[in-house]
């Protein structure tokens, strides 16, 4: 029912989860050398538990000689599992994967399957690069085949159980036929399924990654900060940073903080930032990240300012919503608001009105500017023509409709819908 295209790290763990989930599954590769490893039962690469699937499915339901026109035509879905190495510039050689597309087209006899990515490939390719290709195929070999994109999310050393108990499983569809199928294999994996288009499930994979790489280099840059500074235990503070009761979720999650707005403020966050990136260049070091960090901070808010000028006339009333730095606070100290109305102000805009839950009186005293300061949401949303949502505060969420009165920019993406996750129901062929 399944083909495997690539059976490297990525596909020979794709390949023997679904044969474990007890689905029939052939594995192609071009690498003879890496055949003949799996023929012996050898992993060709090491990942604990592999050996072992590979010992109870090979010959049973996992098949590695077959034809390739033999495999796709006996299967539903085909999976591309193949490289997407770096060309010297960073962006992904597609040589491979379009390829494999192509060698799918040369031998389908013309039953509807689905082609699925999941090489990892960055956002975009899919839409960009894969879907013209498939399209051109169809016209010229008469066949449709559906098209999907399903990023990995394994870890190496982990791959199996990563494999055969996700967290949550990732699928960029644009047709409900192909989402029908693939909902069919992954019924026996019992996680949340959630369908999104081809960009996003790409782009939800290189969140993950660029996460952890920024995490990692972020620690070996405060690392270098510190053997700079001197007298400090590197290990220590860390294993001691690592205590915050955020990592765990309480009061919040370190989630909370991986969320796009508008920028930080208060006053922790931007003061220690800048002194820390302040003292490592006294030490003699230019620490790259802090400066991305703290220039970052100001792009946002300058680019929330040029969003709401391109879209807004300059006659029209502007409800900010929100003083305070974060909901739950009447700190105004470095508000991104603080920056958005001043620059919406120098961009002449002049009826400009404001509400927030508890910081109204404490900016209008900190910074006297030439805005109104409305008492209450209604009393906000009556006067104001456009709304500008700059603080996630509990009110705000509880009136959707109140505010869905008026055009809303939702900077803090407080009615974003998301994705609500598909719970797996066992559909028939």
């Amino acid at each position: 029912m399944i083909t495997v295209l690539g059976l490297g790290f990525v596909g020979l763990t794709t390949a023997l989860g679904f044969s474990k989930k007890g689905f029939k599954v052939y594995g192609i590769d071009v690498n003879e050398q890496r055949l003949a490893k799996i023929r012996r039962y050898e992993v060709p690469f090491y990942e604990p538990q592999l050996d072992e699937a590979l010992r109870d499915e090979l010959g049973q339901n996992f098949i590695i000689d077959a034809p390739l026109a033999d495999a796709v035509n006996d299967s539903k879905i085909i999976i591309v599992c193949v490289g997407t190495p770096s060309h010297p510039d960073g962006s992904a050689n597609l040589a491979y994967l379009l390829q494999a597309v192509h060698d799918v087209f040369a031998v389908n006899r013309g039953a509807f399957k689905v082609l699925v990515v999941k090489s990892t490939v960055p956002p975009s390719t899919v839409a960009e690069r894969v879907k013209p290709y498939v399209d051109e195929l169809s016209q010229q070999y008469g066949t449709t085949l559906g098209l999907a994109s399903n990023p990995e999310f394994l870890r190496e050393g982990h791959a199996w159980d990563d494999f055969i108990n996700p967290d949550r499983i990732v699928i960029g569809v644009e047709d409900e036929l192909s989402k029908d199928v693939l909902s069919q294999i992954y019924f026996p994996f019992n996680a949340p399924i959630y369908y999104v288009n081809y960009n996003s499930a790409e782009f939800i994979k290189y969140l993950s990654n660029t996460l952890l790489s920024t995490l990692i280099s972020f620690s070996n840059e405060m690392a270098m900060i510190a053997e700079r500074i001197g007298n400090i235990d590197v290990a220590g503070t860390f294993k001691i940073l690592h205590q915050d009761k955020r990592w765990f979720g309480a009061p919040a999650g370190m989630a909370t903080y991986v969320y796009p707005g508008c920028g930080y403020g208060g006053y922790c966050l931007p003061k220690d930032t800048a002194a820390l990136s302040s003292i490592a260049q006294n030490h003699g070091y230019r620490p790259l990240m802090l400066e991305a960090n703290l220039h970052v901070n100001e792009e946002i808010k300058e680019n929330v300012a040029n969003k709401i000028a391109a879209a807004v006339p300059r006659e029209s009333t502007i409800g900010i919503l929100g003083l305070a730095f974060k909901g739950g606070s009447d700190d105004v100290r470095l508000s991104p608001s603080l920056f958005v109305i001043e620059k919406l102000l120098s961009k002449g805009y002049r009826s400009i009105v404001a509400y927030d839950p508890m910081a109204n009186k404490a900016f209008a005293d900190e910074y006297q500017l030439p805005i109104r300061y409305a008492q209450s949401l209604e009393e906000l949303v009556d006067q104001a023509d456009e709304l500008v949502l700059l603080t996630n505060w509990p009110e705000f969420r509880q009136h959707e409709a109140l505010l869905g009165s008026k055009r809303l920019f939702d900077f803090r993406y407080v009615f974003a819908d998301g994705h609500v996750p598909v719970v797996p129901k066992e559909v028939t062929a």
